[in-house]
């Protein structure tokens, strides 16, 4: 069957394969201007009173070739609001507005847990991490990845049978690390495989803490079996934090640098988890209370206002390279919520303006 798509659909999907428009930014037009059309049409104008051009807005041609390419890959979209969404991720201010996937759509309907760690594991934590995620997925759970090498191939490799979901840098075709490309065809089938970006992108970098906070937000709780100080998987369990859900971790020997990011976690107030037992005790109250619904499929608009120059000046004055919270802006600024957050938005595509974790900006 031939995926159909809505006016509002293709409309959504150019807003956020435009440029300067992130999650924050497209649901604060959506909210400004109900429809993602109305959103399209006004971002010209909004850019110029941020002093900067606009950006460039992906174009229905464009879109309309990704479309055909997800319907060709026998993947689907998950639209944010709309049907199969999933529902946890749904709750962050910072969801994407739009997911790929195929597979087993049913492994959505399943609490989930998230279980990470270091690329270089040792044979011992990757033994430990095959076992845990079968036996997680034995006991009703979903269990979450990042199809990285290490952990991440150990755990999808072990809940295979009872469930996995992995969740991808890069465009759903597009094989990273290469020696994972069986497994991710295998996913692909008998488990879920999840990717925010376009077909045909490949991973880079940056790219990487937003699959993390993907695999966070899917989950009731984030599993870290072994990390060193630095790695990428203390992101998610900082992400995993910052959304509400709770952090675990297998302790490790002090002698290995590769457990000190688990034991710190731990000594932080992490749950210490020696088994599967561990880890479906922390989700089994989930099983008593329904979904959360997520966002609206429709936003309604928002009288929001337009800033003066003054008001405008006022704002970019406070704004420097150094990222400030939001709600510190607003306070100094002495100005209505609403007149800040819209200055914000025109610097924003205007290309004059970044976002950062934790409800942060600073000047681009």
């Amino acid at each position: 069957m031939v995926e159909t798509f809505s006016e509002d659909q293709i409309a959504r999907l150019r807003l956020i394969r435009s440029d300067n428009i992130g999650p924050v930014t497209y649901f604060q037009l959506l909210a400004r201007f109900g429809n993602a059309q109305a959103a399209l049409a006004a971002i010209p104008d909004m850019a110029a009173r941020g002093g900067g051009k606009a950006p460039r807005i992906a174009p229905r041609a464009l879109v309309e070739r990704e479309m055909a390419r997800v319907a060709e890959l026998g993947a689907r979209y998950l639209f944010l609001g709309q049907g199969l969404y999933p529902p946890l991720l749904a709750e962050l201010d910072t969801a994407p507005p739009a997911l790929i996937a195929k597979g087993q759509f049913s492994l959505l309907d399943k609490p989930a847990i998230a279980m990470v760690g270091a690329r270089n594991a040792s044979a011992a934590a990757c033994r430990f991490a095959r076992k845990l995620a079968q036996d997680v997925s034995q006991g009703g759970a979903a269990v979450v990845s990042g199809l990285a090498r290490g952990i991440d191939t150990a755990v999808h490799d072990g809940a295979l049978e009872g469930g996995t979901i992995a969740v991808i840098a890069g465009g759903i075709d597009v094989f990273y690390p290469p020696e994972n490309e069986e497994r991710q065809k295998t996913i692909a089938e008998r488990g879920l495989l999840i990717a925010e970006q376009p077909p045909g992108v490949e991973p880079h970098a940056r790219h990487f803490p937003y699959r993390n906070r993907i695999i966070a937000g899917l989950s009731h709780g984030t599993v870290v079996v072994e990390a060193a100080p630095k790695s990428g998987s203390l992101i998610t369990a900082r992400y995993a934090l910052e959304f509400g859900r709770d952090v675990m971790a297998v302790p490790g020997s002090p002698l290995d640098p590769r457990a000190q990011g688990c034991n710190s976690l731990i000594r932080d107030g992490a749950i210490l988890i020696q088994n599967a037992e561990d880890v479906l005790e922390t989700i089994r109250p989930f099983h008593l209370r329904p979904f959360a619904q997520g966002k609206l499929d429709y936003t309604p608009p928002t009288a929001a206002p337009d800033a003066s120059e003054t008001e405008r000046r006022t704002v970019l004055d406070l704004l420097s390279p150094t990222a400030v919270p939001v709600d510190e802006v607003i306070r100094q600024a002495e100005l209505a919520p609403a007149i800040v957050q819209t200055v914000l938005l025109e610097l924003e595509l205007a290309g004059r303006l970044e976002r950062h974790a934790g409800g942060k900006v600073s000047l681009a």
